[in-house]
């Protein structure tokens, strides 16, 4: 299957090969014939499978043959909605270029800057916008914004919308909306509340899924550090310098976490910037530029800020911090190996975080190898040469036999009881 079979008209064909698109992924394959004809759609996929040109390429493709595009004012077609201001912008970028063989223009609007730049483009016309909830409703408010004319409509991130406490925000867009339109939703989980908002938005959708643990197993090599909470910062330094990595994007639960984390890496020489939602737009934008351009290749970030991060290649990702809900970890690691390309997930677990490992396994059907071998079982403090020397062996990934690392075969037997028999 490529895309030429998918019936995508020449000018949006063009721009898919400029950027190296020929095959589509399973959402894009399974998502584009039921958009290209019109229908609703609910789908249940994760980062990193494709989605949003799967609901981009359609929308421009309907905009690029209508008629009505050529007279009059540009009037707002095209809603997207998405709950981060760095997944707005990367849902904006794909417009631009998926469609810039098109004509069709796209704008993103977002809180936490001026708005003056954004209602001048509004001033001038588009065709699709993607908005955050709350500017959105704010420039609604203030006259900049009409609904009156959207045709097609997409709620990206659901699942995350609810969890940053958007739900009102939503209902009071839904309630702008004309009823005769094509609706799109997206959302990574489907619990009973998600169904629910679904079937405010939706009359009676296509349902596309792609299973999570299809897309993180079969592509991203996995594996789990048992360690103490308190061996978690010496850890992550020991990988960083002893392992090869392009770019590693690691997880921190809180925004406090994020920056003790990278105050602990400066200290050791390693170059990381934090992003999360206490940090500026300009400089959030900027540690995402300079992440994406690989001046600085070590990123932390909580789960929220790094919704909109979308970077190629990227190597590694770490979870320093495994996540309560098992979901969150399949995102995680969506984010390297993207597409066709692989990728490496490490995770760290402490003693309070086994029962999180545990959700985690049972969702991807899988058991994440567990690496027996390494320097911060038990959180050597042992300044001698003859110890740092032993820690600065590179680790052997995967190990489970004897020797590696000067650990004795007591120690083993110390760490086989902490780990417990299920791991």
């Amino acid at each position: 299957m490529t895309f030429t079979n998918l019936k995508i008209i020449e000018p949006i064909l063009k721009a898919l090969e400029a950027e190296g698109y020929t095959h589509p992924t399973p959402i894009q394959e399974q998502a584009i014939p039921v958009l290209l004809q019109g229908k609703d759609l609910l789908g249940c996929a994760q980062t990193g499978t494709g989605k949003t040109a799967a609901f981009a390429v359609p929308i421009l493709q309907h905009l690029y043959l209508d008629k009505r595009r050529n007279g009059g004012p540009r009037k707002i077609r095209a809603l997207v909605v998405t709950p981060t201001r760095e997944l707005a912008i990367q849902i904006a970028d794909s417009f631009k270029t998926y469609g810039k063989f098109t004509g069709i223009k796209n704008t993103v609007i977002y809180g936490g800057v001026k708005q003056g730049a954004q209602t001048q483009a509004l001033r001038e016309g588009t065709d699709v916008l993607t908005a955050t909830p709350g500017r959105l409703l704010d420039l609604m408010g203030q006259g900049f914004v009409s609904l009156k004319d959207i045709e097609y409509f997409v709620l990206d991130e659901a699942d995350r919308m609810l969890d940053m406490g958007f739900i009102h925000d939503i209902r009071k867009i839904i309630a702008q909306l004309p009823l005769k339109r094509q609706s799109l939703f997206f959302s990574a989980t489907m619990p009973p509340d998600i169904l629910d908002l679904s079937r405010r938005i939706l009359g009676n959708p296509e349902k596309v899924i792609v299973n999570p643990e299809q897309t993180t197993a079969e592509k991203v090599e996995q594996s789990v550090y048992f360690v103490s909470r308190k061996g978690k910062p010496k850890l992550l330094v020991h990988l960083l310098k002893t392992e090869p990595f392009d770019s590693a994007l690691i997880f921190s639960r809180t925004k406090h976490g994020a920056n003790k984390i990278v105050k602990f890496l400066e200290k050791a020489g390693i170059d990381a910037t934090a992003i999360h939602g206490n940090k500026s737009q300009g400089a959030r934008q900027q540690a995402l530029g300079n992440f994406k351009s690989g001046i600085t290749n070590v990123l932390i970030a909580t789960d929220i800020a790094a919704r909109g991060i979308d970077v190629e290649e990227l190597s590694h990702v770490i979870n320093y911090d495994l996540p309560n809900i098992p979901e969150t970890y399949v995102h995680r690691i969506g984010r390297t190996g993207r597409a066709s390309a692989g990728g490496i997930a490490l995770s760290f677990c402490d003693v309070e975080e086994k029962e999180y490992l545990s959700d985690i396994q049972k969702l991807i059907h899988k058991k994440i190898p567990v690496v027996s071998e390494h320097p911060f079982l038990f959180d050597f403090d042992d300044d001698r040469p003859e110890t740092q020397a032993k820690l600065q062996k590179p680790l052997q990934l995967h190990k489970t036999g004897n020797g590696g690392n000067g650990r004795s075969s007591n120690d083993r037997r110390k760490y086989r009881s902490w780990a417990g028999k299920r791991y």
